[in-house]
Order: C-alpha cells, then sequence, then structure tokens
C-alpha cells in the first residue's frame, strides 16, 4: 500500500467533507442533476477524445496510484551485479536459468545465454522501454483529460443554473437557494479535478519514470554483462542512475533484490 496517496486523499476528503459540515447542512451540497452533468459530461468528453480500450485500461491501473512499488533502482542495480557474478563464475549460458518475476530481467536473461549481439540486446530493450512510455502515457493522458474536462463541465452545470435562476427573478425568494444549485456544478468539477483525476495523472507519471529508471538499468547492465566488465565496473556505471547520496562502496558479498529479484 502506498500509504502517501491514501494520506493524501483521505487527508483531502476529510478536510473539504469538515469545512461542509461546520459551515452548515451538508444536504444543500448534494445535487443529482449536477453530478450527472460533471460526471456524464466528462465521461462523454474523454470517450470522444481517446480510444474505448484507453479509458477501460485507465480505471484497470488507477489501482497502482494506491500500491507500493517494491523495486528501487537500487534493488534493480543489486540484480544486476548479481547476475554479473553469476555470469562471471558460470558462464552467460548460466542465465539462461535464472528465475524471476520480471518479464524484461528474464527477456534480458534469455538474449545474453543465447550470445545474442549487442544491438540485438539493446534495440529490444529499448523496445521494451518505448512500448512501456507508449501505454503509460495513453493512461496518464486519459486522467489528464479528464481533469481538464471536469471543471469545464462544472462551468457548463453553473451556466444552466443560472439561465434556470434568471428565469425565476420575479420571485426574489427563491434567488438565492438557486444560485447556489447553480455553483455546486462547478465545486463537483473542480473537486474531481483537483482531488482525482490530476493527483492519479501524476501519480501515475511518477511511477513510469521509476519503471523507466528500472528498464534501462536492466538495460546497460545486461551490456555490460554481456562484454563481460567485472561487477564492480558495472556498478560504477548503473550508480550513475542514483543520486550521489544514495551510492555507496559496492559489496561483494551482497546483492538482495525485491521486486525483481532472481532466484
Amino acid at each position: 500500500m502506498d500509504i502517501a496517496s491514501l494520506v493524501g486523499i483521505i487527508s483531502g476528503l476529510v478536510l473539504i467533507v469538515s469545512a461542509i459540515f461546520i459551515g452548515g447542512s451538508a444536504d444543500i451540497f448534494v445535487n443529482v442533476p449536477g453530478l450527472m452533468i460533471v460526471i456524464g459530461g466528462t465521461m462523454a468528453a474523454t470517450l470522444l477524445t481517446v480510444q474505448f480500450k484507453d479509458v477501460t485500461n485507465a480505471f484497470k491501473g488507477a489501482y497502482i496510484v494506491f500500491t507500493r512499488d517494491n523495486t528501487n533502482p537500487i534493488e534493480m542495480i543489486d540484480t544486476m551485479i548479481k547476475l554479473s557474478k553469476i555470469s562471471h563464475r558460470h558462464g552467460l549460458l548460466k542465465l539462461g536459468d535464472v528465475k524471476t518475476d520480471s518479464a524484461v530481467l528474464k527477456r534480458a536473461c534469455n538474449l545474453l545465454s543465447e550470445a545474442a549481439s549487442e544491438q540485438v540486446i539493446r534495440n529490444t530493450l529499448q523496445n521494451e522501454i518505448d512500448s512501456l512510455l507508449a501505454r503509460h502515457f495513453a493512461v496518464q493522458d486519459v486522467f489528464r483529460k479528464m481533469g481538464t474536462y471536469a471543471p469545464a463541465f462544472g462551468m457548463l452545470g453553473t451556466l444552466i443554473g443560472l439561465i434556470q435562476m434568471l428565469s425565476e427573478l420575479d420571485n426574489p425568494d427563491k434567488l438565492g437557494p438557486a444560485m447556489a444549485v447553480a455553483l455546486l456544478t462547478t465545486f463537483y468539477g473542480s473537486v474531481m479535478a483537483t482531488m482525482m483525476f490530476l493527483p492519479i495523472a501524476g501519480k501515475l507519471k511518477a511511477r513510469t519514470v521509476l519503471e523507466v529508471t528500472n528498464l534501462e538499468i536492466i538495460r546497460e547492465g545486461s551490456i555490460s554483462i554481456l562484454t563481460n566488465d567485472h561487477y564492480a565496473h558495472v556498478y560504477e556505471q548503473l550508480s550513475s542512475y542514483l543520486p550521489e547520496r544514495e551510492r555507496k562502496p559496492i559489496n561483494s558479498d551482497k546483492a538482495a533484490p525485491a521486486k525483481g529479484k532472481t532466484k
């Protein structure tokens, strides 16, 4: 579970709901037609803009925001160091027997065990990176568009409410409540955009950066293993992906990966 995402959404909702209850009755913030305009309009505009499969993939992938990715670049570097040691001790062919829960890492090991050329390995793993970027960008784009459309449809709902309100000018007692209802759709659109759609897009972008970094480590580490570089040299090269404060002297006896671990 990603604690930061969970704390963020819960604290945000608690603050908004608390402000509503402190200010008065919560009933005045409920307007079904307004919700229909914002939610329905946002979904309709999104479906008009992107492919249906991208929308379904976006909602399927939204859970990633609340899950914790157990593989960080440090652990992936440790994994590549371990593979380098296996290669030095037993040869490249032994890497074909490595078991890992990372499909890309397993593919890299298979290419190495088959003695594929450096160009083949580089192109294959770069294609994996490009494919991941394309998939993730499509998902992020769905939420970014929804974050744009929700406030717009909120304003549209407000305009509809204002038109209805102006038709009641002969009854001053109804103007205040009618104005409140008209403004609710803007409220709904703003909350959905700032508390849901845009933060989700931002978190997914951060996860993409992490995944791409891990794949680049696999790519460069695999090429170093192919050229039979010493594992200390492999570490020096791959540690450039880490901030200076996270770099450490290599321990020749330790290389314990997590998510992309070998078995």
